[in-house]
């Protein structure tokens, strides 16, 4: 870093207030031939200010990941995905981890991903206690169920009104996740011929019936 000592010097009777006392005063007594020496302290405490910092004084990668991730996935350029990919690390310890087993994240990762990648943030619509719910299962190795649960915060982003069951309507906002509340509401909600939501549905029942401490 180079600094220019006319603009950060005062003269005369002018007080400069430095974060580097002893810095300015080295530099206030040396003439333009003079050597400065500056103590392993000094140059420590400079360089920590000037790391990943602009002219501005803001940490420039930051506002930069900020600016990127306000965007919504579509809205953003191949320059703010290369830039995202190469300089969010903690998007990048997510996605290895996925990669290596989809199944094994937690609500709070997958929270992270959504909101990086700009995808609809399901897991928003989970209570901290669900959310909880969530880990457990992913923790016991119930993915199915786990799935279950990602699917009804899915179907939260719709609103406060869904189909339950025989035509009804419920809030699946304020609705909480129980093997019932699943069974009369939550499962009427999502139309799947695979049969492949059913099935994590009926996992999730399962482990409830199974863990009603959860």
């Amino acid at each position: 870093m180079i600094i220019q000592p006319s603009s950060l010097f005062a003269t005369g009777t002018t007080a400069v207030k430095s974060p580097f006392p002893q810095v300015v005063a080295a530099a206030q007594a040396a003439t333009s031939t003079d050597t400065v020496t500056i103590s392993p302290a000094a140059r420590a405490a400079l360089a920590a200010a000037s790391v990943g910092t602009d002219s501005s004084g803001t940490h420039s990668v930051e506002a930069r990941l900020a600016e990127i991730k306000a965007k919504d996935g579509m809205s953003r350029t191949q320059e703010d995905w290369d830039y995202l990919f190469a300089n969010d690390k903690k998007l990048a310890e997510i996605t290895a981890k996925a990669n290596q087993n989809p199944a094994s994240l937690t609500a709070a990762e997958i929270d992270y991903e959504q909101k990086a990648r700009g995808l609809v943030n399901t897991m928003a619509n989970l209570s901290p206690a669900e959310k909880a719910l969530y880990d457990k299962a992913v923790a016991s190795g119930n993915a199915q169920a786990a799935a279950g649960i990602g699917q009804i915060a899915f179907i939260r982003t719709m609103g406060h009104t869904a189909g339950g069951a025989d035509g009804t309507t419920y809030d699946p906002i304020a609705t909480k996740i129980t093997a019932d509340n699943i069974v009369k509401y939550f499962s009427h909600s999502i139309v799947d011929p695979s049969g492949k939501t059913q099935a994590q549905f009926q996992a999730l029942i399962e482990y409830l019936q199974n863990n009603p401490a959860s």
